[in-house]
């Protein structure tokens, strides 16, 4: 899957940002730009390009996952975010996914001609904890959203999503730990409650990543990055529900 990231930067703005990668990449590069500072990267226009027989370099069908160094709906983007929406229009032959802790601007950031959603882009919505859960989740089932995710990570704690998660409504669910040298432990009984909830409501499952420390069986791991997605992955517990359009 392709990353897009028409432009770079972000602020903290809750719990799960504390030991944010961005921030945690940019300083390894010794990047001399703020992390803070919001700005266009050359990737603007990426699944507009072209080889060069004029045809597109990122086919139809094509996966985007958007804005991974910042958020989609950060304020500093507000002028920008029309020419995105009208990329995803002209390129509706690829899909598009975009997860989010500032869903509470999504209303007043929609395109006209959104309806009830773009048929080929997925929202996921990023709740860390139970407040965050709280305040985040009633928003985001109140607004058309064609492709509803649920994006658990870094999961600090154990979260109750029952009250908001239905079948046909929230279309996965994704679990994962925070990574780097001071992140926080995930416990797996969390991540295996959260499988158990999804289960019950009939809604797919996904443990993405373990996270750098991972508490099981009262045993504590440390987890290089390289392997935290494998080690996930390895775990067995995912749940695939087809998606029907």
């Amino acid at each position: 899957m392709p990353m897009w990231n028409p432009w770079h930067g972000c602020h903290k703005i809750s719990a799960g940002c504390r030991h944010c990668y961005v921030f945690r990449e940019d300083a390894a590069f010794g990047t001399s730009i703020p992390s803070t500072e919001v700005r266009r990267t050359l990737s603007f226009s990426l699944p507009l390009r072209r080889d060069r027989s004029g045809n597109w370099k990122y086919p139809a069908g094509t996966e985007f996952a958007l804005c991974l160094t910042s958020d989609f709906l950060i304020e500093e983007a507000d002028g920008w975010r029309d020419d995105i929406w009208e990329i995803m229009r002209i390129r509706s032959d690829c899909s598009f996914f975009f997860f989010t802790k500032r869903i509470e601007r999504l209303d007043a950031m929609l395109p006209d001609d959104w309806g009830d959603g773009y048929d080929n882009v997925a929202i996921g919505c990023t709740v860390e904890n139970q407040e965050r859960a709280d305040y985040r989740m009633p928003i985001f089932l109140s607004l058309p959203i064609r492709h509803r995710l649920v994006i658990v990570a870094p999961m600090l704690e154990r979260v109750d999503l029952r009250p908001y998660l239905a079948p046909g409504v929230i279309e996965e669910v994704s679990v994962g730990g925070e990574s780097g040298k001071y992140a926080r432990e995930l416990d797996y009984s969390w991540v295996t409650d959260m499988r158990e909830q999804c289960e019950d409501s009939g809604v797919a499952f996904c443990f993405h990543q373990t996270g750098s420390y991972l508490l099981k069986d009262g045993r504590h791991y440390h987890i290089p990055r390289e392997h935290q997605h494998s080690q996930a992955a390895k775990a067995g517990i995912n749940i695939h529900i087809e998606r029907h359009k």
